[in-house]
């Protein structure tokens, strides 16, 4: 697989395994043993870019990535974040300096490893300045336990503030074609300051993939039972552009998936999205996207149609919302 050039030289497959849903957020765990055979079949397949966090469990999914990348870890990218109470985003924000020094030794031990590629600021803490935050990356750094700084679901003043503390390598958000508020602000701030840009549910949480209708059901334990955008309302009115994606996934012999991650590709040459699975086959069809090339004339025609859907449904409940974009 091509790849891609995070920030200041991170170099990663221009396709990155989100590793979240395999312990956390979607339902019951994934069997250890599926979990780790698919994180390995990513690398077989070229991914070197795996993405967990102490709060993915907490802590379980750290303990998979330590296991299944264990055979090659020098061969690929870990990144893994810190920010929550004991790891626990129930219990809200705790980004002080002690505690991101405790969280990084702990994480080291369960990924199996000497150092973290990539350390993310989960959620902005508004207790702590973002310069105390990038402050105690960068002693991190110097000591030789991390290797480059991330920010995740940051507004561009924390961006600003952290990267002249230190160089901020990459920020992780979501972003699709369902949901585009990064193009406002966010995207050109990166570009200015050339920060790469890390895209999560670039599927838009499988709902782009054409899999989920008005009438699925999820588990009681996924997380989209909270979330407005999936209510079954908003499930019917947003299936237009799940359409739309169908109709140029036609054109081009590929799936929605395929397209919707192509178009993210598309976008700049600096961003690497991370959808996630638990099914192989569904793994092989995202990394299929790197092959799907979208002309200016296809991207053109796609944000003609885009432009005329609304989306309907916030994409976090009020009490998540209040943590983005600080």
């Amino acid at each position: 697989m091509e790849k891609r050039k995070l920030g200041n030289g991170l170099e990663v497959s221009a396709i990155g395994l989100g590793c979240m849903g395999l312990s956390y957020g979607y339902g019951p765990a994934t069997d250890i043993q599926d979990a780790i055979k698919l994180i390995r079949a990513a690398f077989d397949r070229g991914v070197t870019f795996f993405d967990s966090a102490e709060a993915y469990g907490p802590f379980k999914n750290e303990e998979l990535l330590g296991e299944a990348l264990a055979p090659f870890r020098d061969e690929v990218v870990i990144a893994t974040k810190f920010g929550f109470k004991n790891g626990n985003v129930q219990e809200g924000m705790d980004s002080r300096p002690e505690n991101i020094r405790a969280v990084t030794d702990a994480a080291l031990k369960r990924l199996k490893t000497d150092r973290i590629d990539l350390l993310y600021q989960h959620r902005v803490d508004p207790n702590v300045p973002m310069e105390d935050v990038a402050g105690a990356v960068k002693d991190l750094v110097q000591a030789g336990k991390v290797k480059y700084f991330g920010l995740s679901e940051a507004g561009v003043q924390s961006i600003r503030k952290a990267h002249a503390v230190m160089p901020v390598t990459a920020l992780q958000s979501e972003y699709s074609l369902w949901w585009r508020e990064p193009e406002a602000e966010v995207i050109p701030a990166l570009e200015e300051l050339g920060i790469g840009f890390v895209p999560f549910s670039p599927l838009g949480k499988g709902f782009l993939t054409g899999a989920i209708n008005e009438n699925t059901q999820f588990d009681s334990a996924d997380f989209r039972n909270i979330v407005p955008r999936f209510s079954p309302e908003a499930r019917k009115a947003n299936q237009a552009m799940v359409d739309l994606i169908g109709e140029i996934a036609e054109q081009k012999q590929a799936t929605r998936a395929q397209v919707a991650l192509a178009w993210v590709l598309a976008q700049k040459p600096w961003i690497v999205p991370i959808p996630g699975t638990t099914k192989l086959h569904r793994l092989e069809e995202n990394l299929g996207a790197a092959d799907v090339t979208l002309t200016t004339d296809d991207l053109r025609k796609i944000e003609e149609a885009a432009s005329a859907i609304t989306i309907e449904g916030a994409r976090y409940p009020q009490h998540l919302q209040q943590r983005v974009g600080k």
